[in-house]
């Protein structure tokens, strides 16, 4: 997935423009990064107004949508407003064949309008939700995750579930390496899991190390073949059960389990791409009992065995 098309076209938000550019764009500063190849693709010959009173001269044609690994389309300023019929035909034509689609925030409305969600689940800002429910029965909106997809059609709710989504694209297809060094050249969050709440009260999590839940989510990720349990989280942050996994859901978007979960498969995903440890010793190391309890537990979350994803990611050039 080295070649993204960018589609843009009048209302689309500048910013979700600029959350494309950030990852995708070709950056020398970035080892471990691949060498994308963004190709910023509309109208043959338009002049692009884009929200916020910013205009963009597209690149290249729609044509040339065709000959990427994946397109992205940002959000739109006004999810009511009709697409050209050419934006709507290009989407359809690089869907039908094979090429990945994804959406950001709003744009979720133009894929619907193309007819690439019927049937699917879809997300996008909380709340548009109810709108894009409205306006396209056949579709699954689910508003209470920050993305959702798979099988070549991706959406991501708004703002900051779109860098999410583009990091778990790059992950998806460069390994969490790449992943990680782009969030930290963006300074992001590396990771957010897309079943993760999209409206939660605090968003990114405190650092305050005076704070109970920093301090266990701490202790965890220094200890994660711990047999952690929530009634042993709570034990460490000195709160009982109940009242530890009420907070900890309100400040990080999903419970300690899922979350305990979902560290430890990032954990196996790094392990398994910067090290030669053998894929036993990075399952005990991450709280797995061994390599066969990590396997459908881990094709489940990233798609492929732990070994297949070492052969993968290992390896690969940089450039």
């Amino acid at each position: 997935m080295r070649t993204v098309g960018c589609l843009i076209f009048d209302g689309v938000r500048a910013f979700d423009y600029a959350v494309i550019g950030e990852v995708w764009a070709n950056r020398a500063t970035r080892p471990g990064v691949p060498a994308f190849d963004l190709r910023v693709c509309g109208p043959v010959g338009a002049r692009v107004r884009l929200g916020g009173g910013l205009e963009r001269v597209p690149d290249l044609g729609l044509a040339a949508l065709a000959a990427c690994d994946l397109v992205v389309v940002p959000g739109v300023e006004d999810p009511a407003a009709r697409r050209p019929a050419e934006v709507l035909d290009a989407l359809r034509a690089v869907s039908s064949a094979g090429v990945p689609v994804a959406s950001l925030c709003a744009g979720a409305f133009v894929l619907a309008e193309a007819g690439l969600l019927d049937g699917r689940e879809a997300t996008t800002h909380w709340a548009l939700a109810p709108e894009l429910a409205r306006r396209h029965p056949a579709v699954t909106v689910r508003p209470e995750v920050l993305f959702t997809g798979g099988d070549g059609v991706w959406t991501s709710a708004g703002v900051a579930a779109g860098i999410d989504l583009c990091l778990h694209l790059v992950r998806t297809a460069h390994g969490q390496q790449a992943a990680a060094a782009i969030a930290r050249a963006m300074v992001t969050a590396p990771f957010r899991a897309g079943g993760q709440a999209q409206f939660i009260p605090s968003p990114v999590p405190p650092v305050d190390e005076d704070d109970p839940l920093a301090r266990v989510r701490a202790e965890i990720l220094a200890a994660l073949d711990t047999p952690w349990t929530v009634r042993r989280m709570a034990a460490a942050a000195l709160m009982s059960e109940r009242t530890f996994a009420r907070r900890f859901t309100a400040t990080t978007g999903t419970t300690p389990l899922r979350w305990l979960l979902d560290q430890r498969i990032l954990t196996v995903q790094r392990l398994l791409e910067e090290t030669d440890l053998p894929v036993d010793t990075v399952a005990t190391r991450c709280g797995f009992a061994s390599a066969v309890s990590l396997r459908p537990v881990f094709v489940k979350r990233v798609g492929v065995a732990p070994r297949e994803y070492r052969r993968t990611f290992r390896g690969r050039e940089e450039g």
